[in-house]
Order: structure tokens, then C-alpha cells, then sequence
């Protein structure tokens, strides 16, 4: 008898509206030009119709529970390479 483990969905950036803040390992462009070939679209501030957040290193906390205040999903870069 074999028991399968029920794992989430891969998290997918398609059609999802996403902008990056902070330091990030990769270059932004390279970060913008990865995210769009997955199918989001990018924007420079988080507002009411940002789905995700991705932050680098050094993003303030204030920051990130405005985002989360709006709904707003906080990723890591590690999170965000890994969609």
C-alpha cells in the first residue's frame, strides 16, 4: 500500500500583476524581463491591484505590511525564481 503525499501547486506568476522592491541578487531588469515571460506584468509601486510583492535584501517592514494591508502576497527573490 503506497500513501502519496498532497503537495501544494506550484506557484505561477501568470497574469499577476507583480512589483520588486529591495536589493535584489539578480539584476531588476533581468527580474522584470523573467516575470513577464512567465505572463505578469510588472509595476514600480505596490498598490490595490499588485498581486505580489517580491523583496530583496534591506526592504523596510513598513514596506511589506502596507502590501499586506492591501492584500498583497510578500515573496522572496528565492520564492520568486523558484514560480
Amino acid at each position: 500500500f503506497f500513501s502519496f503525499i498532497s503537495l501544494p501547486p506550484p506557484m505561477s506568476v501568470s497574469g499577476k500583476t507583480i512589483v520588486f522592491t529591495g536589493t535584489l541578487k539578480m539584476k531588476r531588469d533581468d527580474a522584470k524581463t523573467q516575470a513577464e515571460a512567465a505572463g505578469a506584468k510588472v509595476t514600480g509601486s505596490v498598490s490595490a491591484n499588485t498581486d505580489i510583492l517580491v523583496c530583496g535584501q534591506g526592504v523596510g517592514a513598513k514596506k511589506t505590511d502596507d502590501a499586506r494591508k492591501k492584500g498583497v502576497e510578500v515573496w522572496t527573490e528565492d520564492q520568486f525564481t523558484a514560480a
